[in-house]
């Protein structure tokens, strides 16, 4: 089946993004934490396999745990925590497929068509990379203005050594390494899909249905 214009579904394997400290949780493995029962990985590998060829789980803690999922658990190859960009290195490395498709662990409501929307964009696009933007209030009264979601990242795999050369250099920020690629940002409606839990009461809120969803675009 393919996505968007030309990209197969099986020329893209998922990634789950669950490597994180989990400082403003005290320090627990957020993707083990559960959500109405389950932990939240399971609920982000639900969502995310049947857009996707294959999945891999980006963990650093607790792999027996993550492998018990039936599928391979990638550690970090860098040792000090560098972010998502550690596991964006690792998935790539150990990417099958041309196209990586990551999202992390923690927002457990992505759209169901999220793979298929940024790859139809790189496609039409001739792009490198796509990420997920949402609509926000501008805090000072302006018109709502879209705000960058860039760990839902669609990333062709030939950008390995690109990303390694520049956490290599001591850069650790998305958005900067990013802005040096040929990307493109697609914006997403339902910016309620993108909550996520930081914290244990946010993760209580998700569970109770309680997250106020962030308006959506202007008419």
């Amino acid at each position: 089946m393919n996505l968007g214009a030309g990209i197969a579904r099986g020329e893209i394997t998922g990634l789950i993004l669950a490597g994180g400290q989990g400082r403003r949780m005290g320090g627990v493995d957020k993707g083990l934490q559960r959500l109405d029962g389950e932990p939240l990985v399971y609920h982000a590998l639900r969502r995310l396999a049947p857009q996707v060829g294959g999945v891999l789980i980006s963990a650093n803690r607790h792999l027996a745990d993550y492998a018990a999922l039936g599928v391979p658990v990638l550690p970090d190859t860098l040792p000090d925590f560098p972010g998502p960009l550690a596991g964006w290195l690792a998935g790539l490395e150990r990417c099958p497929t041309p196209w990586l498709m990551t999202v992390p662990c923690d927002t457990p409501r992505f759209p169901l068509d999220g793979v298929a929307r940024l790859a139809e964009a790189v496609w039409r696009s001739g792009s490198d990379v796509a990420w997920a933007a949402t609509w926000e209030n501008d805090e000072a009264g302006g018109p709502p203005r879209l705000r960058a979601q860039p760990v839902f990242c669609l990333l062709r795999r030939t950008l390995a050594p690109r990303l390694a050369a520049f956490v290599a250099s001591g850069e650790r920020r998305v958005g900067h390494w990013l802005a040096q690629q040929t990307g493109v940002r697609v914006a997403f409606e339902d910016a309620g899909a993108f909550v996520n839990a930081n914290t244990l009461d946010e993760l209580a809120g998700l569970s109770a249905g309680l997250s106020a969803a962030p308006p959506g675009p202007p008419a």
